[in-house]
């Protein structure tokens, strides 16, 4: 087998293979005058299986299309079994229409990677998991939550937060592997930015607590949760954790101005460090190093796929 990186995921890629003992393989990507993508595989794949690690995380179509043109050129090139682990998977909250006028991203994005020469698809804590059913070739989900919440020990926080009720089975999860009682935020949705919470179930009075989501993406979401729990006289020691880390448009100042003890994200999205933000990166290489072994020895990975 081979590991190969798209742009988007060369420090992950990079975990992996060394986890596995593998070298990476190599792919020249150019791009012409006209902005179109230039790819050539470097390496022998004929027969080989291979592993390639993409997320499509902003600039995403450009993430997404380079995904499938590599994939594409592996297996002209005569590659056998083509991989694609899309740890951050990109359009996966646009699952159904809320207007009615709106067209069903995630689906559209499925029938795409469908058509593509790529014959399994392995992400991580996808928005919703349900997505499988828009898939006709295998589809894993694996959990970076255990990753998450042992990193989260050290902070000895008394409380999981749930910033919304969509995250409470995830807010669970935690709970049950932390030990903790598990608060939940009600909130309404006022933009795809602006977020208004309104009340919490639960008691976080004089707590620490850990608020956890699948991703922070403007942080209106985040910062909406904190500005509640605070109201609540939670201890002014908030930690958080979360999946990918996106930290688009005013993410970061709005993280900046909560009391924050501490921010765990894993390098899905590779992030760069930011002044002022308690900022820790933990790495899913392991991970889908073992998910990876496990399909090439024929194993089960029940035990690291999402059951929630």
């Amino acid at each position: 087998m081979m590991i190969f990186s798209g742009t988007a995921s060369t420090v992950l890629a990079a975990s992996i293979a060394a986890t596995l003992g593998l070298p990476q393989g190599r792919i020249d990507l150019q791009r012409f005058p006209d902005g179109e993508f230039n790819i050539e595989i470097e390496n022998n794949l004929r027969g080989r299986d291979i592993y390639l690690v993409q997320s499509t995380c902003p600039p995403i179509a450009d993430n997404l299309l380079e995904l499938m043109l590599i994939a594409d050129a592996m297996h002209r090139v005569g590659a056998g079994k083509i991989t694609a682990l899309i740890p951050y998977f990109g359009y996966a909250r646009q699952d159904r229409r809320v207007s009615g006028s709106e067209p069903i991203g995630a689906r559209v994005i499925a029938s795409l990677l469908s058509a593509t020469p790529i014959s399994r698809i392995i992400t991580v804590d996808i928005h919703n998991p349900s997505l499988e059913g828009f898939f006709n070739k295998p589809f894993e989900n694996a959990s970076a939550v255990p990753l998450l919440a042992e990193a989260a020990k050290k902070e000895m926080v008394d409380i999981v937060v749930s910033p919304d009720t969509g995250a409470v089975k995830l807010g669970e999860r935690y709970g049950e592997l932390l030990g903790l009682p598990v608060a939940i935020i009600h909130k309404t949705r006022i933009s795809g930015s602006e977020v208004e919470a309104h009340s919490i179930t639960g008691d976080v009075h004089n707590k620490r607590p850990l608020i956890v989501d699948d991703m922070i993406s403007t942080a209106g979401t985040i910062e909406a949760a904190a500005k509640v729990l605070l109201k609540a006289e939670c201890l002014p020691e908030i930690c958080i954790a979360a999946t990918h880390g996106l930290l688009v448009g005013q993410a970061v100042e709005r993280l900046k101005k909560l009391p924050l003890k501490s921010v765990y994200l894993t390098n899905s999205i590779s992030a760069k460090p930011v002044d002022g933000l308690p900022l820790e990166e933990i790495d899913l290489g392991p991970l889908l190093a073992e998910v990876i072994r496990r399909i090439q020895n024929q194993e089960s990975i029940v035990d690291l796929l999402v059951h929630f």
